[in-house]
């Protein structure tokens, strides 16, 4: 529930976050919050996100929606505007078609006359800023352990070398975590993504970092009670006040599934016995990959309900499903290609098992679930969740990997069943784990207090 902590000052702010569902959704979510507290805002986010996210922007009084027009790029397919349109390999070139919108940009800071604009990977958003006065805030809506890992092949760059997979594997000085790291071999790897191309003349890591480097404060979307050592920690390697707004999840009274088939089919299966998985709409699979998955569904003797992309060459999911698959689980399972409501499913009273990659977003989503959690992580920042979820606060399993780095049928199998069956003693243990610290982020006036003290926070920011 919002709260009236402003002191009056009901200044305009510009959000701008990265063109990807992942980040639009939490930047839109802190925006209720803020609104709800008096501020005004104006969104600038591309029309088909507008499309899709725009009914959860719940005072369309106060909020306005910008929309952002993409300029075409060599290599972006024509009509594409957000992340999820396209695989992994091409955001580079979203990224590029972003970076061309500089003038639009600065153009609704100075229409709005905001006193604040919050952006993410839009790293020369300070510089538009700078030459207006007004004050620009960083907000990650990833953990800060995926960005003080960032740190690690930084050491690398600042002396001209690129580090070994044993280095990249050591975490930096000062480093306050022995569980959230990346292993050596697969997990060391990921790291490379940190050197690609992001946009013109940018490889991911500069576009972060300098963005950190160039705004007047830092915000993380998490909170002390797991990650607040990882929050002081960056705020000292980058000499810069860290503003904590939580996980900034809708109140649940708005997570109710307005799909009616969803409602009706989970509706015939006992409470807490289906499987739900949800990669997030940035994981492309392989089809081997994509079959070994679901086949491991079917091998768990669970109902389940998978929301997948098609992989990697399947226009649709039914072609890429494994021969005589849909006939075996008639009845018992499905696998949909379709958009779902992610957090109403999770808090349908017949999901018992959230099967995701750990996205921030996802792991934020099953923490305050009552659905069991396993995890079968893609990107870096997502093993690091993984470990944060599994090392530290032991609320769920990870599926273990075979040879090839992918997990067989039959490891994903075990994993369900250790978590779904109650007389599993570590099942036992990660339920009650999970049960503790969900006590924790439901409790009345949590989120609401970091909402309160980041509102302070910004307010004393405008003011100096």
């Amino acid at each position: 529930m919002a709260s009236s902590t402003n002191d009056g000052q009901n200044f305009h702010i510009v959000m701008f976050p990265w063109l990807a569902a992942g980040h639009i959704t939490p930047f839109l979510h802190l925006s209720n919050d803020l609104a709800g507290r008096g501020f005004t805002i104006t969104f600038i986010t591309p029309q088909k996100a507008i499309d899709r996210l725009g009914h959860l922007n719940r005072h369309p009084n106060l909020i306005t929606f910008h929309p952002l027009t993409l300029p075409p790029v060599d290599g972006l397919p024509a009509g594409v505007e957000t992340a999820s349109e396209v695989p992994i390999e091409l955001t580079h070139f979203l990224c590029v078609a972003m970076d061309r919108t500089r003038d639009q940009v600065e153009a609704v800071v100075r229409g709005t006359r905001a006193k604040l604009v919050v952006f993410d990977m839009a790293h020369w958003v300070p510089e538009i800023t700078r030459l207006l006065g007004i004050k620009s805030v960083n907000y990650t809506v990833l953990g800060a352990s995926a960005i003080a890992i960032v740190l690690v092949p930084a050491r690398g760059l600042e002396k001209g070398k690129v580090l070994t997979e044993d280095e990249l594997a050591v975490p930096p000085p000062g480093y306050p975590s022995s569980t959230v790291v990346l292993r050596r071999g697969y997990e060391a790897g990921l790291l490379g993504f940190l050197f690609m191309p992001y946009g013109e003349a940018t490889t991911f890591w500069e576009r972060i970092s300098l963005g950190m480097k160039g705004c007047d404060a830092l915000a993380m979307r998490t909170c002390d009670e797991i990650e607040g050592k990882l929050c002081g920690y960056l705020g000292e390697q980058y000499e810069k006040p860290v503003f904590l707004t939580g996980p900034v999840l809708p109140e649940q009274s708005e997570d109710r599934l307005e799909d009616d088939r969803w409602a009706e089919w989970l509706g015939k299966f006992e409470p807490g016995s289906v499987v739900f998985c949800a990669f997030g709409s940035q994981v492309f699979l392989e089809k081997d990959q994509f079959q070994e998955l679901v086949l491991g569904f079917e091998l768990s003797g669970h109902p389940f309900l998978v929301a997948l992309k098609p992989p990697a060459g399947a226009s649709t999911i039914e072609e890429a499903l494994p021969k005589g698959f849909e006939e075996r689980v008639k009845g018992r399972g499905i696998v949909t290609g379709e958009w779902v409501e992610q957090v109403a499913i999770l808090n349908h009273p017949s999901v018992g098992c959230f099967v995701n990659h750990c996205g921030f977003g996802s792991m934020w989503e099953s923490l305050t679930s009552r659905c069991q959690i396993v995890m079968v992580p893609h990107l870096a920042d997502q093993v690091l969740n993984t470990r944060l979820m599994a090392g530290e606060l032991r609320v769920g399993l990870e599926v273990e990997r075979g040879e090839k780095g992918w997990v067989s049928k039959e490891k994903l199998s075990e994993a369900i069943q250790c978590v779904m069956n109650s007389g599993n003693e570590l099942g036992c243990s990660l339920r009650e784990n999970h049960e503790k610290w969900r006590g924790v982020f439901s409790n009345p006036g949590f989120m609401s207090r970091y909402i309160d003290k980041f509102v302070q926070n910004v307010n004393e920011l405008v003011k100096s």
